[in-house]
């Protein structure tokens, strides 16, 4: 007797249980855990629970300062690695803040400026002991697009630098504030595809600039569009200047050269972190002995000394510009943030480290707050700076602020000695660091792996190079919230086979050696089902099942009794999908066919028990695997003559 109760016991019992209910805080608590701190970010603090408060606070504020958790350790020959490369970083830092000062249409002096304060934060805040941090080409160039609009610098240049500084601030406390409430995944929405479009477009953007100071031009088009830019360089054919063109080409030579020659023999990477300091030097020096000036060639002028003063008061948060300072400083925010993450996580990868995304967002934050307050204008993590500093050997964070003490000495007593310094060198110097950024390798990969992607890159490449910096964005994002959309509005639907001599079942479409089983389909859902695709899901099902139903009487075979949906691969559903299950179920009632649901999830359970499609469907129709339903319907599912009889088996 007791052998015989096990036994009804057994058959009784649910195949896959339904689990029990939850508390609905809790339910929402671990939501929300998922979804905001999926890196466990406080494991740090918990792990020291025994040891008391002050070791948990300890824990919490190396968590907050990650500069604490390698300094107690840091040893003189980490030192010795940083410096060399924190005075390598600051002699490619130096002209490059000086060139991309000027591509914003900022003093020269706020480039250096910028490569001096935001370097010591990020050397106690970040987190990435690659990165170095400073001026970046494209924001630069979308500064001077966006705020140049609003207050033209040549008019009014006080008030375009202000609004330069409130877009700092607000790109800042964007930043900061996605880091803290770990909003990341914001970040994430522009694809690598979009990236390197977006970035090639730039780039190309940003060299067609630079035709001003290669040409010698004193007046140039504001527009960054490349149809506007060559008609700005062929209507003025008679005002270039050959000694310019002549000084550009030969200077953009030698740094093209020496950074191909770095890139064969990386023991001599110096020579491309170099070139540029030494370019301005030469270029400076021929500049002063000839007369320069004299012969059409300009020059930077009086930079004054001394480090930075305070702009806290320059800020322009209730004014008539603020609305534009603001939409900057979020665009140009998101810009610096997927670059300096990007580079930062790549570097770490080879480092067999982890970078914490959202500590680098707090980190670029605050130094760009505190940068806004003391005349910087926006830092990020910029790829050429990243690798000279990688390839220089550096060991931590501290290399940025060796790089910010060797600017501060050059901003107390260097700074007369760039006054003949040319602007067509600074702009060859830009002209050599974005053809650098165009990533034509990767526009290859993406061709060979994925022609969606090479669209999204193309298109973002195409929208900044004949619209504007904002027109490639917005189709580089457009693109890729489209595709999220497809994706989940329009989700794969496979069939199975069964393998031979075995129980697995596997995409027909894709092993050939899978063979349907007899009288029954079995469907594969490749999504979670939402209001979004329930509708495309019942029909695309009802499509499946009507191609089976022609395929069977072209060949005359048994006649179809049982649809067996796999839902593993259905992580969540809403009340539209139960709905969908409901409205299938009955459909497929009148065609006397069966349904039958394989390895449903927990919260699939969960819900289709609340919304009493379980019990339309029945648990005997539940089964952990594909092969266990295919068993049960081909054993319990008989063809009459009218119709297809199922009973359930005890």
């Amino acid at each position: 007797m007791v052998g015989e109760q096990q036994v009804v016991d057994a058959a009784a019992a649910p195949r896959v249980p339904v689990p029990p209910a939850r508390p609905l805080l809790r339910t929402v608590g671990d939501n929300l855990m998922e979804t905001f701190f999926p890196d466990d970010p406080f494991r740090a603090v918990a792990r020291e629970g025994a040891g008391g408060r002050g070791r948990r606070a300890v824990a919490a504020l190396r968590y907050v300062l990650p500069c604490l958790e390698w300094l107690p350790s840091y040893s003189l020959g980490a030192l010795r690695s940083d410096l060399v490369a924190g005075v390598t970083v600051a002699s490619l830092a130096v002209p490059q803040g000086i060139s991309y000062a000027k591509l914003a249409d900022l003093p020269p002096i706020v480039g250096l400026y910028s490569s001096f304060v935001p370097a010591l934060v990020y050397a106690a805040m970040g987190s990435s002991r690659e990165l170095a941090v400073g001026t970046m080409a494209v924001g630069s160039l979308l500064f001077a697009a966006m705020l140049g609009r609003e207050a033209p610098p040549g008019e009014n240049p006080e008030l375009y630098v202000r609004l330069a500084f409130t877009a700092t601030f607000f790109a800042g406390t964007f930043q900061a504030a996605l880091g803290v409430l770990r909003l990341g995944f914001v970040v994430d929405m522009l694809s690598h595809a979009a990236i390197v479009g977006f970035m090639g477009g730039a780039a190309t953007v940003v060299c067609l600039q630079q035709l001003k100071g290669i040409l010698g031009l004193r007046h140039f088009t504001t527009a960054t569009d490349v149809v506007a830019v060559v008609r700005s360089v062929v209507s003025q054919s008679h005002e270039w200047r050959w000694q310019s063109v002549v000084l550009g080409c030969v200077f953009l030579a030698f740094l093209l050269i020496t950074r191909y020659f770095s890139k064969k023999r990386p023991k001599f990477f110096w020579l491309s972190a170099a070139a540029p300091l030494a370019s301005v030097v030469a270029g400076s020096f021929l500049v002063y002995f000839i007369h320069g000036e004299n012969h059409g060639i300009q020059v930077i002028g009086y930079l004054k000394k001394g480090i930075n003063p305070p702009s806290a008061r320059d800020l322009l948060l209730s004014s008539s510009h603020t609305m534009v300072a603001l939409k900057t400083g979020i665009i140009t925010g998101i810009i610096g943030l997927a670059e300096g993450i990007a580079v930062g996580r790549s570097f770490a990868m080879l480092k067999n480290y982890h970078v914490d995304g959202n500590k680098e967002m707090i980190a670029f934050g605050l130094m760009n707050i505190v940068g806004s307050c003391t005349s910087c204008y926006l830092t990020a993590g910029p790829f050429s700076r990243s690798a000279v500093n990688y390839n220089a050997g550096c060991k931590t964070p501290m290399s940025n602020a060796v790089m910010a003490v060797a600017v501060m000495l050059t901003l107390l007593f260097l700074t007369p000695l760039f006054h003949y310094t040319p602007l067509v060198v600074l702009s060859a110097i830009i002209m050599s660091a974005m053809l650098g950024v165009i990533d034509y390798q990767a526009v290859g990969r993406l061709w060979k792996v994925d022609k969606f992607d090479f669209c999204v890159c193309v298109g973002a490449y195409l929208g900044v190079v004949f619209g504007n910096i904002e027109i490639g964005l917005s189709i580089a994002v457009g693109i890729s919230i489209l595709r999220i959309l497809l994706f989940v509005a329009r989700p794969k639907t496979t069939v199975l086979g069964k393998m031979p001599n075995s129980t697995n079942f596997r995409r027909t479409d894709q092993y050939t050696a899978a063979q349907a089983v007899p009288g029954l389909l079995v469907l594969r859902i490749d999504s979670p089902i939402y209001f979004a695709n329930a509708g495309y899901l019942r029909e695309r099902i009802t499509r499946w099942i009507n191609h089976e139903e022609d395929r069977i009487k072209a060949e005359s075979l048994e006649s179809l009794k049982c649809v067996v949906l796999d839902m593993s691969a259905v992580a969540s559903i809403d009340m539209s999908g139960t709905n969908m299950l409901e409205d299938l179920k009955n459909n497929l009632d009148r065609r006397s066919i069966q349904i039958a649901l394989a390895n449903p999830g927990s919260e699939i359970m969960r819900k289709l028990d609340k919304s009493n499609v379980l019990r339309l469907i029945g648990d005997e129709w539940i089964f952990l695997t594909v092969g266990e339903a295919c068993d049960h319907a081909q054993r319990n599912c008989k063809t009459g003559t009218d119709a297809v009889q199922c009973t359930v088996a005890v």
